[in-house]
């Protein structure tokens, strides 16, 4: 059990959560740490050996919480697919309460490395696929009445570094539109951003550019683990209905 962990949940208190890109990293975490908190998660990824393995591990903790972890294929750049995977969701619970859009990918390089089509996955999967999930699930929200969104942007949309152009942009276009999410929205929709910074995860191994992935061993020797962020999604939606926590960036201490 986590030290922050709750030890009993309340039914009434549970969530049927969705979480994107929770086959690894801060999906995973955040994927993990709900479980344990008693929530109903829906982990969605590509990696389906990675989901099953993930509600292996999370089996016992279910038990104890009264949580469930239930693993869906899903590619978020398939916007009849994040469909999909949001309806199989509202169908299993009857409702849906908070969707975590997390699956992201960061292949670094510089611009005249011309390396336009993981310039194109990035904004893919960062972009587009936030989007998609918005899309999908913004009408169940508005229906019931209630639901919760949790952007995982980066510290990327806050600065540029060389070789985080495209990244960054995608980042900050994250930012922008979860932000003209928030403004839009009822009342009755809560929107989070969450931006973290170097988290221990296998973000940085699509990076394909030499001078790239060599600058981000030493950027990234001071990382902090995934549950740090999965902590910050937790404190976020377990706010009561009245309060909105907008934004929250997390990152190591020594990451100036």
């Amino acid at each position: 059990m986590h030290p922050n962990q709750k030890s009993e949940s309340d039914p009434a208190d549970r969530k049927v959560v969705l979480v994107t890109g929770a086959s690894s990293g801060i999906g995973e975490g955040i994927a993990t740490r709900l479980v344990e908190e008693g929530h109903h998660v829906v982990a969605g990824a590509r990696r389906t050996g990675h989901l099953r393995a993930l509600a292996d591990r999370t089996a016992a903790a279910a038990e104890r919480s009264g949580g469930s972890l239930h693993p869906v294929e899903v590619d978020v750049t398939d916007r009849a697919g994040v469909a999909a995977f949001v309806g199989e969701a509202r169908r299993r619970a009857g409702r849906v309460d908070v969707f975590v859009n997390n699956a992201g990918v960061m292949p670094l390089s510089r611009l005249d490395s011309l390396l336009v089509d993981e310039w194109d996955r990035m904004i893919d999967v960062n972009v587009r696929g936030l989007l998609h999930g918005i899309a999908a699930t913004l009408p169940v929200f508005a229906d019931q009445g209630s639901g919760h969104f949790v952007t995982i942007a980066s510290i990327g949309a806050h600065q540029v570094v060389p070789t985080s152009a495209v990244y960054s942009a995608s980042k900050y276009a994250a930012w922008a539109i979860t932000e003209g999410l928030r403004q839009e929205s009822d009342p009755s929709i809560r929107v989070t951003t969450i931006s973290p910074g170097v988290v221990a995860s296998e973000l940085a191994d699509t990076i394909t550019d030499p001078g790239a992935a060599e600058a981000m061993r030493t950027y990234r020797a001071n990382a902090i683990e995934p549950d740090a962020i999965a902590r910050a999604v937790s404190f976020a939606i377990d706010q009561p209905a009245g309060v909105d926590v907008n934004e929250i960036i997390v990152r190591p201490a020594r990451q100036r």
